[in-house]
C-alpha cells in the first residue's frame, strides 16, 4: 500500500542508494547532489561524530520518538537495500530521546503530536524544533495524522527532510523514505559545508587583499606599479611584501622583503613587518637604524628561532636623481636608463638577512639614478624559476636579460611587469612554487 503523502511529493526511490529529484516542497536540487559528490570526492571520511555516514556495511539505526501506548508496533519490520535489518531504537519522550541518540543513530522519525518541554499553545512544531536542535547533524522524518498533510509540509519547511502519515506505513515504502532521508540530509549537508567554505574563501580574500598596501606617494612625481604573486594554492598573500611612502620631506621610501617559508604564518609575519617598516619610515628612522629595529620586530613575532626575512630598501631622494639602498640578504634592484643596458645595482655590501644574526649591522651604499630611469625591487621567486624541464635556474643574469628585451620592445610599467612574471613562468613550465613581488619605480625627464 503507498504511503499516503500528497501525490505532487511522493517519496523518491532511493533503492540504487542516490536520491533523485524531489518535490515542490522541498527535495534536494540537481546542484545539490552535485555539491554532495563533490563533497564526497574531498572529504574521505565525515566529521568525527557525524551520524550522516557513508555506506560501510553496517545497518542502519532508526529512532523512533512517539508516545503511542503501543510501543514500535507501527514501524513494520524494515530492511535495507543489502537485506539487513533496520535496527529500531524508541523512545517515549524527550529526555529519554537524548540518552538514545547516540552517534550509530542515522535517522530519527518523530510524532508531531508530543509536547515540547515550554511549548507555547500555538506553537504545533515546538517539539520538532526541539529535536532539530538537539540533534542538528540527523536526517528527521516527521510523523502527523493522515491527512495533515499542511502540518506535515510545514514541518520540512522548518528543517524535517520529510513527512509520512502515522497510520498508513508499510515497510517497504518506510524503509525507502529512511533512506532517502539519509541521503537528502548528506545532500543538505555537503551543500552547507561548501557553501560555507565559499564563505570563507571570500572573507579570506577580503581579508588578504585589505593587507596588500597601498602606496604612499601623494606630491612626487614618480611613477608606482606592482605584481604579486603568492606561491599558496588558492592564496592571495604570501610571505612577500613590499611598501612604498613619501616623507614629508620629499623623499621617496621602497622596500621589498621576503620571509622564508610560504605559509599563512610567513604571510602574516610580512605583513606584520612591512606595517612596522611604514611606521618606522614614516617616523624618520632609515638605513642601518630601522632594520636593527625590524629586526627586534621580526625576532618577537617569529613562531620560530629559525625563521629570517630578506629585506631590500631605497630612500630617493627629493631631487629622484640619487638613491641610499640597502641589502639585508635580498638581491639587489634592477636599473634601467635610456640609452644604456639593464643593470643591477651593487651589492658588495650586502648585509645578513634579518633574523640570523643578533647585533648585525646594514650598510647603506649611496647611488646615482640619474634624470630617467626606472627601478626594479623583485623577490627571489622571480629569479629562482627553472628554464625548462631542466634543472637550470633563471637566475638575476637571464631576469636581467629577459627585462632588456622587454624594455627594448617598449614595454613599461604594469605592462613590463605583467609580461616578465609571465615569462618567467613560461620558462619554467607552470606555475611557479614560490611567492614573486616585483615592485617598479619611474621617473621621466
Amino acid at each position: 500500500m503507498p504511503v499516503p503523502v500528497p501525490r505532487q511529493r511522493a517519496i523518491p526511490a532511493v533503492e540504487s542508494g542516490q536520491a533523485q529529484a524531489a518535490s515542490a516542497v522541498g527535495g534536494p536540487s540537481r546542484e545539490a547532489l552535485e555539491a554532495t559528490a563533490a563533497f564526497k570526492a574531498q572529504e574521505a571520511a565525515p566529521p568525527k561524530g557525524d551520524p550522516v555516514e557513508k555506506n560501510n556495511g553496517t545497518n542502519l539505526t532508526l529512532l523512533l520518538i512517539e508516545d503511542d501506548p503501543g510501543g514500535s508496533a507501527i514501524v513494520p519490520e524494515m530492511l535495507d537495500p543489502t537485506g539487513k535489518p533496520i535496527r529500531v531504537r524508541t523512545a517515549r519522550n524527550l529526555t529519554e530521546a537524548e540518552r538514545l541518540l547516540t552517534d550509530d543513530v542515522h535517522c530519527i522519525l518523530l510524532d508531531l503530536a508530543l509536547s515540547a518541554p515550554g511549548q507555547a499553545a500555538d506553537d504545533e512544531l515546538a517539539v520538532l524544533k526541539h529535536v532539530l536542535k538537539l540533534a542538528p547533524r540527523h536526517a528527521v522524518l516527521a510523523l502527523t495524522a493522515s491527512g495533515d498533510a499542511e502540518r506535515g509540509a510545514e514541518a520540512v519547511r522548518v528543517g524535517a527532510q520529510d513527512y509520512l502519515f502515522r497510520d498508513e506505513l508499510d515497510g517497504r515504502l518506510l524503509s525507502r523514505a529512511i533512506r532517502y532521508a539519509v541521503e537528502r540530509k548528506r545532500s543538505d549537508t555537503a551543500e552547507r559545508r561548501l557553501a560555507e567554505g565559499r564563505v570563507r574563501a571570500q572573507e579570506n580574500r577580503r581579508l588578504e587583499r585589505g593587507l596588500l598596501p597601498t602606496p604612499l606617494l601623494e606630491g612626487s612625481s614618480l611613477r608606482f606599479a606592482a605584481r604579486y604573486r603568492p606561491g599558496r594554492s588558492r592564496a592571495l598573500l604570501g610571505g612577500d611584501f613590499y611598501d612604498t611612502v613619501r616623507t614629508p620631506d620629499g623623499t621617496v621610501h621602497a622596500m621589498i622583503g621576503d620571509v622564508c617559508g610560504h605559509g599563512p604564518d610567513e604571510a602574516a609575519l610580512g605583513v606584520e613587518l612591512r606595517i612596522a617598516w611604514r611606521a618606522l619610515t614614516l617616523a624618520g628612522l632609515c638605513g642601518d637604524e630601522l632594520l636593527g629595529t625590524l629586526q627586534q620586530v621580526l625576532e618577537h613575532e617569529r613562531a620560530d628561532d629559525e625563521i629570517f626575512a630578506t629585506l631590500c630598501t631605497v630612500d630617493i631622494a627629493p631631487d629622484g636623481r640619487s638613491a641610499g639602498l640597502c641589502l639585508a640578504g635580498h638581491p639587489s634592484p634592477l636599473l634601467a636608463r635610456p640609452g644604456r643596458p639593464a643593470r643591477l645595482l651593487p651589492y658588495d655590501n650586502n648585509g645578513p638577512a634579518l633574523g640570523l644574526l643578533p647585533g648585525a649591522r646594514w650598510p647603506r651604499m649611496q647611488v646615482e639614478l640619474g634624470r630617467e630611469w626606472s627601478l626594479m625591487l623583485y623577490t627571489d621567486g622571480l629569479i629562482e624559476g627553472h628554464i625548462g624541464e631542466g634543472r637550470e635556474r633563471l637566475g638575476q643574469d637571464g631576469m636581467v636579460e629577459l627585462v632588456r628585451r622587454q624594455l627594448d620592445a617598449g614595454l613599461s610599467g604594469e605592462a613590463l611587469l605583467r609580461a616578465a612574471v609571465n615569462e618567467v613562468r613560461d620558462l619554467n613550465g607552470g606555475e611557479l612554487t614560490d611567492d614573486v613581488a616585483v615592485l617598479l619605480l619611474d621617473r621621466a625627464g
